[in-house]
């Protein structure tokens, strides 16, 4: 009897694991094009991997289909533009409008046409922040005074932002280094994340989130052996959002790194200004 019924539940099993291989397999195809798109910058052949991982999706689980069309829907939208860094007014406004509508878009989308609330964007949650969040973050400006200038310097990748003519520059690459913080933690973990979180384990979603989001930074000038620094800072911040379930601490970790990302491209153009980083390379 036990046999029998062993042998009549196998293949309902092995259906299920089929099933689960395809969703994973169309997540990964939406989420992995981002390699093409953005690291790699394969395009229009790009796009066949987010075409058919949200049709793969839509066949086996509409609802996944669905949150990956949304998630592949941003990156078409970023995709529209030049990722690399511009100061200029009409560079800047280009920014401001490819990456707002990237995150705008599927927000309107999943909570006017399909009646979710998985995208949200939490900046009051109630709770004050306690130790743990505190010496965190001066582990993070500690950590950032160390790896940024030996990166930034030593690699050679901060001359993949612009010249700096000016207290004019400096202050747009302020504006235009912190907009883009906020914006990465707007979009990967409020959106991307949020979209696939209820579909997969969380270290599956996290990992996805983070090959879209280390793609992305790959464009935007953090090449070399970038990703070493990108892709723990990608998951690391998913992990934080999970477990504070707090945007305005996950975006207070990104500025405050990224304000020693800004430092340390002023002090690359300008030795002079800045000139605090005991790790940087000599001359």
């Amino acid at each position: 009897m036990t046999d029998a019924l062993s042998t009549s539940t196998a293949p309902v099993a092995d259906r299920a694991r089929g099933h689960d291989a395809l969703r994973i397999l169309a997540a990964a195809l939406v989420c992995g094009a981002a390699v093409l798109l953005f690291a790699v910058h394969v395009r229009p052949l790009g796009y066949v991997p987010l075409v058919i991982g949200v049709a793969l999706g839509l066949v086996v689980d509409k609802r996944l289909g669905r949150d990956l069309a949304l998630i592949a829907l941003g990156q078409v939208i970023i995709s529209t533009i030049s990722l690399k860094a511009d100061l200029s007014n009409v560079g800047m406004l280009r920014f401001t409008v490819a990456l707002g509508l990237a995150v705008i878009v599927p927000t309107l989308i999943s909570s006017r046409v399909f009646h979710d609330d998985k995208i949200h964007f939490p900046v009051r949650t109630g709770r004050r922040w306690d130790r743990w969040q505190a010496l965190y973050l001066v582990a993070v400006a500690f950590a950032a005074y160390l790896i940024l200038p030996a990166y930034f310097l030593g690699s050679g990748v901060w001359q993949n932002w612009p010249d700096l003519d000016g207290t004019g520059d400096v202050a747009r690459l302020f504006v235009g280094v912190n907009a883009v913080g906020i914006w990465d933690e707007l979009f990967f973990i409020c959106v991307v994340l949020a979209l696939l979180r209820p579909h997969f384990p969380f270290w599956l979603a996290n990992l996805l989130q983070a090959t879209v989001f280390v793609s992305f930074l790959w464009e935007l000038g953090y090449r070399e052996w970038g990703p070493l620094l990108t892709i723990p800072f990608a998951l690391i911040q998913g992990w934080i959002f999970r477990k504070t379930t707090s945007l305005t601490y996950v975006v207070a970790v990104h500025l405050l790194f990224d304000l020693f990302v800004f430092m340390v491209l002023v002090h690359a153009h300008d030795p002079s200004m800045f000139d605090i980083f005991l790790t940087a390379p000599g001359p």
